[in-house]
């Protein structure tokens, strides 16, 4: 299979595990902070490209640690996600400002199209595949925790637990997406499609399947548009995901 084409399958299987995830993120009410998380992804690419070393491997590591600091922060000072979230992200994106500089920083914020080996295809798809059965697998659990996090303690969720594997599979997926759309737009491709569904569908098994499929057109337009027109993937990607959002706008609010 040419790279060309491993690198759209693995674009089209992140865009289903965003798309899952981004649903929950927005009924969670993390719409914001998922262009936040992804930021905090930079920091670790700057360390990665200082130490010669896999650029992704690097940011995984930084937003899994980011996802944990964020949950521990959360737990121990009762302080709001939003405003932890915030400082996290402020203090990343400058930190990972100071270690990355000219190409390597564009890059890094934006994404590209690039060449990737048979080890990274399958390691994607792997990683994907795991996002989108961990949240067909909990989503009972997920949706119960958002409408009583007493009533799903009580009904024996760990609601901690699974608020920390939440963040880690978010910070996964994004982890994934940073190679196609960047620091920058990764975020976007989780929330807009979702917030798209949600206004479309009337069911959650709709609004997952919606996100899903909003997620996956977009990439692949936004995919054939890059290779026709010779610009960057990343922002036509999400240039295509906010159209189906605003045309979701024509409809009625319910």
């Amino acid at each position: 299979m040419a790279p060309e084409t491993l690198g759209f399958v693995l674009a089209i299987a992140v865009a289903v595990a965003a798309g899952l995830v981004g649903c929950f993120a927005v009924m969670r009410r993390m719409t914001l902070a998922a262009d936040a998380i992804s930021h905090v992804a930079l920091p670790g690419i700057g360390v990665a490209l200082a130490l010669r070393v896999h650029p992704l491997a690097g940011a995984c590591t930084m937003l899994f640690f980011g996802a944990l600091l964020i949950w521990q922060l959360e737990r121990k000072t009762r302080i709001a996600t939003e405003t932890i979230v915030g400082v996290v992200f402020s203090a990343a994106l400058a930190i990972g400002s100071l270690m990355s500089s000219g190409e390597d920083l564009i890059d890094a914020l934006i994404g590209g199209a690039g060449a990737l080996s048979v080890a990274e295809v399958a390691f994607g798809l792997a990683a994907a595949a795991g996002v989108v059965a961990y949240i067909l697998t909990r989503r009972s659990s997920l949706i119960l925790t958002l409408v009583s996090p007493e009533i799903a303690h009580t009904s024996g969720v760990a609601v901690a637990r699974l608020d920390l594997f939440f963040l880690e599979v978010f910070a996964l997926t994004v982890a994934l997406g940073l190679r196609y759309l960047g620091v920058l737009l990764m975020g976007s491709l989780i929330i807009i499609p979702a917030a798209t569904a949600r206004r479309l569908a009337r069911s959650l098994d709709g609004m997952l399947a919606t996100a899903v499929l909003v997620a996956v057109v977009s990439t692949a337009v936004g995919t054939w548009a890059s290779r026709s027109l010779g610009r960057p993937t990343g922002p036509l990607i999400i240039t295509v995901a906010a159209g189906f959002f605003l045309v979701s706008l024509l409809r009625p609010a319910r």
